[in-house]
């Protein structure tokens, strides 16, 4: 049971901290969307910066089962599945008309000062984040040039999602975030066409 009432009080946070931000969002709010006691609450979290670490690492070791799986259901080439995964945030922007924010980099631009361990758990969702795109280009390494730096192509995929997103958001047009990966799209195509010309060359 006490799992349960914590796992209730992190879901309702994320779900705030996403709709209204860190700072909007008061403890009377997670209170309300739980229907819990304030006691119960404490019991788990003393504070609300305690709420936020709990979200933060929900957001980390959920990556998997929240984001990836249902984004990689039913493909298997590893490029693809990169642009599958760009193409789950389009759907969330499509289907939110374009209210759509990333909730990590939401709440990484919302807290330009936060505490030394909210900044690790920030750094340590995009690292994950990277990681597995990263997995998915070690996947793809024949169809790459030979020594490309494949963790700064995951953190470029990243910086056009996450631009992607905000302009997206900003503008109320998708068109943005279509322009962006389109861009990408033409950038692996080169990449690919690269290493063919290698392969042809060895």
């Amino acid at each position: 049971m006490n799992h349960d009432t914590r796992r209730k009080i992190v879901l309702a946070a994320m779900e705030l901290f996403w709709e209204k931000g860190f700072n909007s969002t008061s403890v009377a709010d997670i209170l309300s969307r739980t229907q819990i006691h304030s006691g119960s609450l404490y019991h788990f979290f003393p504070g609300k910066q305690d709420v936020l670490i709990g979200v933060l690492e929900a957001y980390r070791d959920g990556i998997r089962e929240w984001l990836l799986d249902p984004a990689w259901s039913g493909v298997e080439d590893p490029i693809a599945r990169i642009f599958a995964l760009l193409g789950l945030y389009r759907t969330h922007i499509v289907t939110t008309e374009c209210s759509y924010g990333c909730p990590i980099g939401s709440l990484a631009l919302e807290l330009h000062e936060p505490d030394p361990r909210v900044r690790e758990l920030l750094a340590e969702n995009f690292a994950n984040w990277t990681r597995a795109i990263e997995d998915c280009l070690a996947a793809a390494a024949g169809r790459l040039p030979r020594g490309i730096d494949r963790t700064a192509l995951a953190e470029f995929v990243l910086t056009t999602m996450e631009g992607g997103v905000m302009q997206a958001r900003t503008h109320r047009d998708v068109a943005y975030f279509d322009r962006g990966v389109a861009m990408l799209r033409e950038h692996f195509a080169m990449l690919e066409a690269r290493a063919a010309s290698e392969r042809e060359m060895a």
